[in-house]
């Protein structure tokens, strides 16, 4: 593992000294505040510090603490598919990008309650703006995707990325979640960015398609009823709308993570498509690596788009900025558009701008719950 030591996940002989330093830092003493309310420090260091490996501090504190955060602020979580995998194939779960914690751990959630093992997450290092998140995570089986290499180590750090992929898969035997953009689709205009996708074929010690087929790609279709995120989304869109220099510093990022983590959400549903293996019988290698590639972003874009889950909030969305005629009006009722209203006009009064544009700000937000309809849509008629 020495190779992979500046990005893997810990092992279970670096658990001591990882828990070690987070209960001594009082920057993550101050958070567990808002993460356990219901317990003393002295509760939480005794069973921090009573964890050995990495397998019970996920279970005691990781996947305990995402439960408890769930039950409170989401409605129902369900999922379809995860009943399909195989316990002895290693797989790539690759997937749009809702909630920057979340999402792989509600994954993690429905896969142990499958009697499944947990996978190992892609995290990117710009979201570690604090010494005792790293730890956190790569004591979650989390590896680090370095997102601003300097220039001229870039193909050195793709490739080292790639073949700690492919180590994970085959030599660990462990499934791994990574996100198909890098970042949250703003708009949830998702699509498979193929910088990802070519990174994670570029482990040069193996041919094309059996890079392909040992990474055993499976789309996975991420649908929540809320995104808390969405009046922050909206900010961020005014913001570069109207300075084309404008970047999120890393204290936005934490205040993305909070918002996500603590932020109602509804109805949530995971889905997972057709393993992308089972879809390359026409894929023609001999093809250039930038043809191959875009066939397979277009391929797993597919399975997502198809595989969404719709709330009323989503057709009120669409209807809103594209439906011709009230596309949609007979899958919500006018309860329905009262609710959405009510929650439109609060998101918008949470946004501090100077200019506020409540025009713009307000088909911000309409997008975020439009957008993956009309591509559904889209993709329905283009298999037609």
């Amino acid at each position: 593992m020495n190779k992979f030591d500046d990005i893997c996940s810990y092992c279970d002989e670096e658990v001591p000294l990882a828990i070690n330093r987070l209960v001594n830092n009082p920057h993550f003493r101050k958070i567990t505040k808002v993460i356990f309310p219901q317990k003393s420090w002295e509760e939480i260091e005794i069973l921090m510090r009573g964890c050995r490996t990495i397998r019970e501090f996920q279970y005691n504190i990781i996947i305990k603490t995402a439960y408890d955060i769930i039950s409170r602020t989401a409605k129902n979580v369900s999922s379809y598919g995860i009943e399909n995998l195989r316990k002895d194939e290693p797989c790539t779960f690759i997937s749009n990008h809702r909630d920057i914690v979340l999402d792989a751990s509600i994954l993690c959630i429905l896969l142990i309650q499958g009697n499944y093992e947990t996978v190992e997450i892609a995290i990117g290092d710009n979201l570690l703006v604090h010494s005792w998140i790293e730890d956190i995570v790569r004591l979650n089986k989390s590896f680090i995707v370095k997102r601003t290499p300097d220039f001229h180590q870039v193909m050195e750090v793709v490739t080292h990325l790639s073949q700690y992929v492919h180590f994970v898969i085959k030599e660990k035997k462990e499934s791994i979640w990574i996100a198909q953009r890098e970042g949250r689709a703003k708009n949830a205009d998702d699509r498979t960015q193929e910088a990802i996708l070519k990174m994670l074929m570029k482990d040069n010690t193996l041919p094309l398609e059996e890079s392909i087929r040992e990474l055993n790609l499976i789309p996975l279709s991420l649908s929540y009823e809320y995104d808390p995120c969405d009046f922050l989304k909206a900010k961020e869109a005014q913001q570069k709308r109207d300075n084309s220099k404008f970047k999120k510093t890393q204290e936005d990022d934490f205040m993305n993570m909070e918002t996500g983590l603590f932020g109602y959400k509804g109805n949530i549903h995971f889905q997972l498509g057709r393993p992308i293996n089972s879809l390359l019988e026409k894929a023609d290698f001999q093809k250039s690596k930038d043809e191959l590639t875009s066939k397979l972003a277009s391929l797993i874009d597919t399975e997502i788009f198809l595989n969404y889950k719709f709330f009323p909030i989503n057709y009120i969305a669409y209807d809103r900025l594209w439906g011709k005629e009230n596309h949609f009006v007979k899958k919500y009722t006018n309860k329905d558009i009262k609710i959405f209203e009510a929650y439109l006009a609060q998101q918008l009064e949470k946004i501090d701008l100077k200019n506020k544009d409540v025009l713009f700000l307000k088909e911000k937000i309409l997008e975020i719950y439009a957008y993956p309809v009309k591509n559904h849509i889209t993709t329905k008629q283009k298999r037609k």
